[in-house]
């Protein structure tokens, strides 16, 4: 039976050189194992957020020339996509899988959301504390967090509201990285359980929305 579950050789794949091997190899490598992933999780995240949930596995169609560094599978309310949408996402690149919350550049209603993240941030703070691992991402496509957040005082986890706003293309990226060489080990059943428990930490974030 497929199994959703990567192996050492799938995070490889972005060591393929060249636009064309790199994402014919994420074809067929990595995608049917997204997309059984998000076929797994869906149904479990509709009742953990109170609504219906899609998932949504990159197709990298704006690419043409240079290799993606990482590919996913988001998770939004909207069955046509996610990307006006806050989302959750399960993200796998060369050296780790990523399980995020974000809220991207495209997403319909910035200003507003920030609004909301500064105004609840001192009472959702402490409980985002209560998960290890979790951290901020300067940038969606980040292996590596720019701060844990147990690092950050209520203050200057409000204040990324303004990364949102400041620029076009400003985001917020909030969740948590697995090593390849540790996720490579693991189960389908971890791969699901580990987003499931992120996702749920970040619940609070969502729900601002």
């Amino acid at each position: 039976m497929p199994s959703a579950a990567l192996g050492s050789a799938d995070f490889k794949v972005f060591d393929v050189q060249g636009f064309q091997p790199r994402m014919g190899a994420i074809r067929t490598r990595i995608r049917p194992k997204l997309e059984l992933l998000g076929r797994s999780l869906a149904p479990a995240l509709a009742r953990s957020v109170g609504d219906e949930t899609f998932a949504h596995v990159a197709k990298h169609a704006r690419r043409t020339a240079n290799p993606p560094a990482d590919t996913w599978v988001a998770f939004a309310s909207d069955k046509r996509g996610y990307k006006k949408h806050c989302h959750f996402k399960v993200a796998v690149s060369r050296h780790c899988v990523r399980f995020l919350f974000e809220v991207g550049p495209e997403h319909a209603e910035k200003r507003r959301w920030a609004a909301a993240w500064k105004k609840n941030a001192g009472k959702i703070a402490p409980v985002l504390r209560r998960m290890k691992g979790l951290a901020w991402f300067k940038n969606e496509h980040d292996e590596t967090p720019a701060a844990p957040l147990g690092d950050l005082t209520s203050e200057a986890l409000a204040d990324l509201a303004d990364e949102i706003v400041r620029t076009r293309d400003g985001q917020l990226v909030l969740g948590r990285a697995v090593s390849a060489e540790d996720a490579a080990r693991w189960t389908e059943a971890e791969y699901r359980t580990a987003a499931l428990e992120t996702f749920r930490a970040l619940l609070p974030l969502y729900r601002l929305h």
